[in-house]
């Protein structure tokens, strides 16, 4: 299963905040929307990523401060991105190997799409029930 298809069924939807939003406000979507992180954007080009651990190393670090800083100031930087053509074992193996849980999707350097571990997780274990079926479907024909 391609990215694309993933996204195709799950949506294509982000949140994103420009780099100068204020942390505070940055936190309350991550609550209001239900969701882990949000990708720093400008204009659809992904260039940071804040995530619920950028967060609570900021508390634990310097949260007397925490409530007059920037998403830049917090934000990683580095983002590990897939394309919409990578396969999901693919991005299963970037995920795992980064120890990431959220990944945005670029396409021509264009933002996409996310995928969280979970949304990973789902789509396997989708697969996997269907190979299940088809076996079970061939064994009750060659054996009935």
């Amino acid at each position: 299963m391609k990215i694309r298809d993933l996204l195709n069924e799950k949506g294509y939807e982000v949140v994103t905040v420009p780099p100068s939003f204020p942390i505070q406000d940055a936190m309350r979507l991550l609550v209001e929307h239900n969701i882990g992180s949000v990708v720093v954007a400008q204009e659809k080009v992904v260039e940071g990523i804040l995530t619920e651990r950028d967060i609570l190393r900021l508390a634990a670090e310097d949260s007397a401060n925490m409530a007059s800083m920037k998403v830049e100031e917090v934000m990683t930087k580095d983002v590990v991105v897939a394309l919409l053509d990578d396969s999901l074992d693919y991005v299963m193996e970037i995920m795992s190997m980064n120890r990431i849980r959220h990944l945005p999707i670029v396409d021509q350097g264009w933002m996409q799409g996310i995928l969280s571990i979970g949304d990973v997780v789902n789509a396997l274990r989708k697969k996997v029930e269907v190979e299940n079926n088809y076996m079970r479907d061939y064994i009750r024909g060659v054996f009935s």
